[in-house]
């Protein structure tokens, strides 16, 4: 109700209790895409904007290890219909395969991208945008050095208009 989250300096400051997560949840950190795009190519060291707790029954019971969850800030439309500007996705580290289409975070020369991905026949990658306006993208096989996947995109967690 204050907007004040409990266990921050500013609540302990109003009286308010100071409380730790309880055994059954579980910490994701939570970054913010656009200041995770670069050349890094792992989460190591990218600036943690926010950790959230879940539940970890919650989390098992969706087949995600929580040592493999990292939420990402969504920026841009290109996956509108699915995705939105400013939705939190968490993304799981442990599934880079994409054998059945799904959606994904990439690294695509040294940006980083979510995009739902489909594996071609030759080894090729096809990257679609769910937002009409974007064109669908084909990686060659020749040109998998400049692509890696990061991860799969699992849980939305967005603003309902």
């Amino acid at each position: 109700m204050t907007g004040i989250r409990t266990g921050t300096p500013d609540a302990q400051s109003l009286g308010l209790p100071v409380t730790e997560p309880g055994p059954d949840l579980v910490p994701v950190m939570m970054y913010d895409i656009e200041a995770a795009a670069g050349a890094g190519r792992s989460f190591e060291g990218e600036p943690v904007q926010t950790t959230l707790h879940f539940p970890s029954s919650e989390l098992a019971d969706k087949g995600l290890d929580p040592a493999q969850v990292v939420g990402i800030k969504v920026r841009g439309d290109s996956m509108d219909g699915t995705l939105a500007d400013g939705d939190w996705v968490l993304v799981d580290r442990s599934n880079r395969d994409p054998k059945q289409e799904g959606v994904f975070l990439l690294l695509v020369s040294g940006e980083r991208r979510i995009k739902r991905v489909q594996r071609l026949a030759g080894g090729a990658l096809y990257l679609i945008s769910d937002n009409e306006l974007y064109q669908p993208e084909m990686i060659k096989p020749q040109d998998m050095h400049d692509v890696e996947i990061l991860g799969r995109c699992e849980i939305r967690i967005g603003r309902v208009v």
